[in-house]
């Protein structure tokens, strides 16, 4: 059976991703957990989160989890949801004092005003709503997802990778 650590840094939507995960998974090991050596063990890792990048980055390092993501990053398929997500990159416009795990190259920016990420669509901030996700070609992610599916949204930042083929969707 399949082990999937699900990070507990005090900061995630931890139920829902939880229940998510059992829903598409239902014969893994679903573990809610902030114990290093789980996290490390697990087949699966999902990095989900809520709330601001400096809180984020502190609970890790309070935790002793930075290095272990950084770590098990690399080894395993990982999964960064929502703030989990904004946290794998250098910086974030949020907090710009504070590092962030520099996973990836690029940063975390605000919406503009009133503009989404194309720069021109109108977007109330914080954006709240359901949105077409436009797939960036072939990726086990979107296995039995159809293109232009709808994806809830709750946010005022946006990710931007200086590699585009870190991009695996569009909104």
């Amino acid at each position: 059976m399949p082990s999937v650590a699900v990070i507990d840094y005090g900061m995630g939507n931890l139920h829902s991703i939880s229940k998510a995960l059992q829903h598409v998974a239902p014969d893994s090991n679903i573990r809610v957990t902030s114990d290093p050596g789980v996290i490390q063990g697990a087949d699966r890792v999902v990095f989900p989160g809520v709330g601001a990048i400096k809180g984020c980055m502190a609970q890790l390092a309070d935790r002793n989890l930075i290095e272990v993501i950084r770590d098990v990053s690399r080894r395993r398929p990982f999964l960064g949801i929502c703030l989990g997500l904004q946290a794998l990159l250098e910086s974030s416009e949020e907090s710009s004092d504070v590092s962030c795990l520099g996973l990836f190259g690029g940063s975390v920016v605000r919406f503009k005003n009133g503009s989404g990420a194309d720069g021109q669509n109108p977007l109330k901030i914080p954006h709240m709503g359901w949105n077409s996700v436009a797939q960036k070609g072939d990726h086990f992610l979107w296995s039995g997802i159809p293109e232009n599916s709808r994806f809830y949204f709750v946010h005022s930042y946006h990710a931007v990778p200086s590699e585009s083929s870190c991009i695996a969707a569009t909104t």
